[in-house]
């Protein structure tokens, strides 16, 4: 698979990312958040697992090594659990628009990790676009203040960024379905652990049948989420494949403006101006230079 292929799924991450978030407006209220979460996780869990059936993966499985385990479990703690429990108790302390500003600064910690600990290079090119990309989600969300709620989803971004991180070394020796599955898989058990230390493991029990049904459509976004952002992500540097999930942004207001009729003022008009760019320069630029390098080269190859 190449490069190509890779920003394609990374691409369609995004939008079912934004898709999700526009779907989240209408989920149900009085729902325990982390029996939501741990839920989602185990039915994702259980789709990816038959993912990995169907693409007669599972001898991979047998075959991890205990290095290999750890490493995944590491990836489930650090990226499908303890993330996800201080994010859902800092929303109950803060605004959505601060932790949504917060928690899009994925994509700055990945790069930095990226280059601290898989060598990657970052072009003048990429810090071009990363500038643009903050300055877009800033006039998204305009954070407000910046307290113990904020600490914590920083903390939980960081952690999400240190998950990717580590995913993308993982990625080098498996598939990232088999990366996907243990992320949900191992998330849902360290999830299951901290309701049953406590005491919330009966409000699991306790959903409605209208709120199963969210489960099993959130489950259905989250699935598409991870499949194809790790499968695209073995294909891609770190840096470029967090901040190619930006665009989910854009799609999230585009959606909402034409099914709810929501005005999309000049501010958000120029974050979205601001984002798009970022993301055309990082991905589109690239593209278009190799593209102009490579005919240049067959010119001058016919010249010659």
């Amino acid at each position: 698979m190449s490069e190509k292929t890779g920003l394609a799924l990374v691409f369609l991450t995004a939008v079912v990312s934004g898709a999700s978030i526009f779907a989240n407006n209408f989920a149900v209220s009085g729902f325990n958040a982390f029996s939501f979460t741990f839920l989602k996780a185990a039915v994702v869990s259980v789709f990816l697992f038959s993912a990995i059936l169907l693409l007669k993966e599972f001898n991979s499985i047998k075959a991890l090594t205990r290095k290999q385990l750890l490493q995944l479990a590491s990836i489930g703690l650090l990226g499908g659990s303890i993330p996800f429990l201080l994010f859902f108790h800092a929303l109950q302390l803060t605004t959505a628009v601060n932790a949504g500003f917060l928690h899009k600064t994925i994509f700055i910690w990945a790069a930095l990790f990226g280059i601290l600990f898989l060598k990657e290079k970052v072009s003048k090119t990429y810090a071009i676009a990363a500038a643009f990309l903050i300055a877009g989600n800033f006039l998204l969300f305009s954070i407000s203040s910046f307290g113990f709620a904020e600490a914590l989803i920083l903390i939980a971004a960081m952690l999400w960024a240190a998950e990717n991180t580590i995913s993308k070394r993982v990625l080098s020796e498996l598939s990232g379905s088999i990366v996907a599955f243990s992320r949900m898989f191992f998330g849902s058990v360290f999830i299951l652990a901290f309701l049953a230390l406590t005491n919330q493991v009966s409000s699991i029990l306790a959903i409605s049948l209208k709120q199963s049904y969210w489960v099993l459509l959130t489950s259905a976004f989250l699935f598409a989420y991870v499949f194809t952002f790790y499968s695209g992500l073995k294909h891609l540097p770190l840096h470029k494949a967090t901040a190619v999930l930006l665009l989910a942004q854009p799609i999230t207001v585009f959606l909402s403006f034409v099914f709810l009729g929501k005005e999309i003022t000049l501010i958000q008009g120029f974050a979205l101006l601001l984002t798009l760019s970022g993301i055309f320069l990082i991905v589109g630029f690239g593209f278009f230079l190799r593209m102009a390098r490579t005919r240049g080269l067959s010119i001058a190859a016919d010249r010659a």
